[in-house]
């Protein structure tokens, strides 16, 4: 490839990544404003890219914005907002190379369209607001007291697609006895479902009704039997968030964000991480992407020490040096 061309191709993939299903999920209703994520689309040959844009106020009340891809994360410079009309510059280095592209569109029932020009000419862009995950997502370890007993189990919550709806499931995994689990909902912070419980001889359905708190959920089971408090915590609460990543590099450092969801799903830029492992403060990922014909393999190990998280990140060029801050929202500050 010679070189005005790969820097030409360079540059255009920088500010995009390979389409990937993101992990947080699909885009939701129109909400006012566009403080939170939004997953965009632009088509570069016969390939669709995406990358996301993340809107955001701090407590002045002022707009800042956050381009990120796998190529990593660019501060908006220039951002406007006013009416339906949005507009940005994104600046990206590469190398000695300085890219430039400015972004003009609007932002209309819940979807953004509009058009990113450069040097390399224009391209049509669209995008959706991503819904958060349900924050019940996950694997809770459970305590249930029975009188002056106390029992454990572990209760997963995931979604399952039937068609083009999205369900919540659960499982109970406990060494007594076996467990069903139907009915399950969660609004407004609340969680209930039903449980079909068998120990030896014995059989019994009662229904849960609780509360979740960031990584706190307490409630009742309520069954003939009378009523029996539970209480959980989050397994991997500490990891769940949003971690601002510091990459160094012989070309310089660079920012990249990675999202660990509740059920430790999560994203590394704007790719898709099928499971995040933790344990014993120990973390770790792979993802693999396909350009073309061409596989590119990137592995991440590290340790979580409180809010910081440090490691190597690996690919077939080698490791770089990783720093991670978790990001805490200017809300949560206030």
């Amino acid at each position: 490839m010679k070189q005005a061309a790969f820097y030409k191709t360079v540059g255009f993939l920088a500010l995009m990544v390979l389409a990937t299903p993101l992990a947080q999920g699909s885009a939701g209703r129109a909400k006012k404003g566009i403080t939170g994520d939004w997953q965009t689309k632009v088509a570069f040959g016969e390939q669709e890219m995406t990358s996301i844009l993340s809107f955001s106020k701090d407590k002045a009340g002022k707009l800042a914005g956050k381009w990120i891809s796998f190529w990593g994360l660019t501060e908006l410079k220039d951002l406007k907002y006013e009416g339906k009309e949005l507009s940005f510059v994104q600046v990206y280095q590469f190398g000695d190379r300085e890219f430039r592209t400015s972004f003009a569109g609007t932002i209309k029932g819940g979807k953004l369209t509009g058009t990113l020009s450069s040097e390399r000419g224009e391209s049509k862009i669209e995008g959706k607001r991503i819904r958060p995950m349900p924050k019940v997502l996950g694997s809770w370890e459970m305590k249930v007291k029975v009188g002056e007993r106390e029992y454990t189990g572990t209760l997963v919550l995931k979604t399952e697609k039937e068609g083009k709806i999205s369900k919540l499931t659960a499982d109970w995994q406990s060494e007594r006895g076996e467990h069903q689990i139907t009915d399950v909902n969660f609004k407004a912070g609340k969680l209930t479902f039903t449980r079909k419980s068998k120990i030896q001889d014995r059989e019994w359905e009662s229904t849960f009704e609780g509360t979740v708190k960031r990584h706190a959920l307490s409630g009742i089971f309520k069954s003939e039997r009378g009523e029996v408090p539970a209480e959980g915590k989050r397994l991997g609460a500490a990891l769940v968030g949003k971690w601002e990543l510091e990459i160094a590099s012989e070309r310089g450092s660079r920012k990249q964000i990675l999202q660990v969801n509740p059920d430790l799903s999560g994203l590394y830029g704007s790719t898709a991480i099928k499971k995040v492992d933790f344990e014993d403060g120990q973390v770790s990922f792979k993802i693999v992407l396909e350009f073309g014909e061409r596989k590119f393999e990137i592995s991440f190990k590290g340790k979580l020490d409180g809010r910081k998280l440090v490691g190597e990140l690996t690919t077939s060029r080698g490791a770089q040096k990783v720093t991670g801050k978790k990001v805490i929202s200017a809300a949560r500050k206030g």
